[in-house]
């Protein structure tokens, strides 16, 4: 047939059918289920799917076992942190009972001290009540 010619029905026709005729020896020619290199592509498919699933089942397990290691690191992390939040607390409670003692012992000394200016306030105005002091001579 030309290039240029335009094709007819009948054209069509018999390229439509040389097609499924090449196509339906294909199909005849092609090995059947139990020709033997089928199956061992069979076989090579079936050992393929086996060591990927191993290979899938391998990583699933590694990666279960890094899981549970930083599940075990993240414990022992998590318990470390409590430790020393218990710590710096009981820290923090130590000082502040120290510095509430030395609160209580800084206003005894200085509820001392102005007690001791207060009782010598009033011996002095005790005394100058009594007129006493330096014209007495004592």
């Amino acid at each position: 047939m030309r290039k240029n010619a335009i094709p007819d029905l009948n054209d069509r026709r018999k390229q439509q059918a040389e097609a499924r005729q090449a196509m339906l020896e294909k199909f005849r020619s092609a090995p059947g289920p139990d020709d033997p290199r089928m199956v061992e592509k069979r076989r090579e498919r079936e050992a393929i799917a086996q060591a990927r699933a191993e290979r899938q089942a391998e990583r699933e397990r590694a990666r279960q076992a890094e899981e549970a290691e930083l599940a075990r690191q993240a414990e022992i992390a998590a318990e470390a942190a409590a430790q020393a939040e218990r710590l710096a607390a009981e820290e923090a409670a130590r000082l502040a009972a120290e510095e509430a003692e030395l609160d209580a012992l800084l206003k005894a000394e200085q509820k001392a001290a102005r007690d001791a200016r207060y009782a010598a306030r009033k011996a002095a105005k005790k005394d100058r009540r009594k007129g006493g002091g330096r014209e007495r001579g004592y």
